[in-house]
């Protein structure tokens, strides 16, 4: 958002917008790239997130899937084929959100450090 001209944001106001319709209208549309990027990357973060649900979760039913995935090793061996099956249903979801999202992600992570 600090690659928004301030010209632009003035020429708003001489128009006479609020500031609220300065950010709906004007400030909103122009960051939806940045802000696709970020919510990508924040899903991803909360979806694979580890530690905090071991830390704070003692019922197995309520695991979430990198928890249910980690319970698959055993102290003799470990189940492939559930694991790699759990792999796949943890990975889809990201990956279906990211093809919805591909070209808002590229155009964010593109504009990322442009000026102006």
């Amino acid at each position: 958002m600090h690659s928004i001209p301030n010209d632009l944001i003035d020429a708003a106001r001489i128009d006479g917008a609020s500031e609220w319709r300065i950010f709906f209208r004007l400030i909103l549309p122009l960051s939806t790239a940045a802000l696709g990027a970020l919510g990508l990357f924040t899903f991803m973060g909360v979806w694979d997130d580890f530690l905090w649900p071991l830390v704070l979760l003692d019922d197995p039913e309520l695991y979430t899937l990198p928890l249910g995935l980690s319970q698959l090793r055993g102290r003799v061996g470990t189940d492939v084929a559930s694991m790699q099956a759990g792999a796949t249903v943890s990975v889809l979801p990201v990956l279906i959100i990211y093809f919805f999202a591909q070209r808002r992600f590229i155009e964010g992570i593109a504009l990322t450090g442009l000026k102006g």
